[in-house]
């Protein structure tokens, strides 16, 4: 079998990945994201229909460059009462995430597809549900003080498997759709349906 595709530029999923025994290669999606979602969002589709449509879109156009290989696609998306949050475009707007979220629960949706010559042949989407901590603006100052750039590398303006733990106060659901990948629904699906021996 060909080695498996990584859509993803994301260093915690390929890190996911690597630490479970799978062989890998990484291809970064060339798509642009906003415009794959615009269709949906005009539809008013909830926040996991856009990672799903997301996660698919990204291993699609990889697929489409890579014949005969297994492409994994992969997406999250943060939904907050009726908003849904990107990653921010620079600090004064993780800041203000920051404080929408604080004392409140949010959801991060994680999607995933496998895509093969241009066939969708898998996809799940997974949800956990978050409490932050009732944070003061002081407080999450000093948050960002410390993690820097940081700060804009997640949806979420945080790393639960970091610094951003401290920030919670609640946590429900699976750790690997947290840090953006669901990870033993698509070590079964390789395992049941692609003959993987992991």
């Amino acid at each position: 079998m060909l080695p498996l595709i990584l859509a993803s530029k994301s260093q915690a999923r390929a890190n996911l990945l690597t630490n479970a025994g799978l062989t890998f290669l990484c291809c970064t999606a060339e798509i642009d994201e906003r415009a794959a979602e615009q269709p949906l969002l005009a539809t008013g589709a909830p926040a996991q229909d856009i990672a799903a449509l997301l996660a698919e879109v990204k291993a699609q156009d990889v697929s489409s460059r890579n014949p005969g290989h297994l492409v994994i696609g992969a997406d999250q998306t943060l939904g907050f009462k009726d908003k849904r949050f990107n990653k921010p475009e620079n600090d004064e707007a993780a800041r203000r995430q920051l404080l929408d979220l604080r004392g409140q629960d949010h959801q991060l949706h994680s999607a995933v597809a496998i895509v093969k010559d241009g066939e969708t042949l898998w996809r799940h989407t997974s949800t956990a549900t978050l409490t932050m901590r009732a944070l003061s603006p002081a407080e999450i100052g000093h948050y960002m003080a410390r993690v820097g750039d940081q700060v804009r590398s997640s949806v979420g303006c945080y790393q639960l498997e970091g610094l951003g733990v401290q920030l919670f106060e609640k946590i429900e659901g699976d750790y690997f759709t947290i840090l953006g990948l669901p990870l033993l629904p698509l070590l079964r699906y390789l395992r049941e349906e692609q003959g993987l021996e992991l």
